[in-house]
């Protein structure tokens, strides 16, 4: 039998479309850098729906390059960017909210 991997709440409430996926991949990894392959398959999107996420993403200033290694760019979410700081505050306020509505359940970390 086939565990169903976890989502975020993020993703519960706002859906599993690509654009949603690489969004909560990105903010759960703030901080990090990424390549934009290790990005698609961290958010388990496939390439041919992650592009257009990803010009999206760029134009917008969601997503600013870091650093390049070798011939690999990395990228990471843009915290100067005030979308940016309302959505991340936006998804700890709505996981906050979730995990209070279950007060016993201890997070194992």
């Amino acid at each position: 039998m086939e565990q169903e991997e976890p989502v975020s709440v993020f993703v519960e409430y706002f859906g599993g479309s690509p654009y949603i996926k690489v969004l909560d991949y990105l903010i759960s990894g703030q901080g990090f850098d990424y390549g934009m392959t290790e990005i698609a398959r961290g958010a388990g999107v496939g390439w041919s729906a992650f592009i257009p996420v990803w010009k999206k993403l760029i134009e917008k200033n969601i997503v600013i390059p870091t650093r390049n290694i070798g011939n690999a760019k990395l990228f990471t979410l843009n915290k100067e960017d005030e979308f940016v700081k309302k959505i991340v505050k936006f998804d700890w306020e709505i996981t906050k909210l979730e995990m209070d509505k279950y007060p016993n359940n201890k997070v194992i970390a």
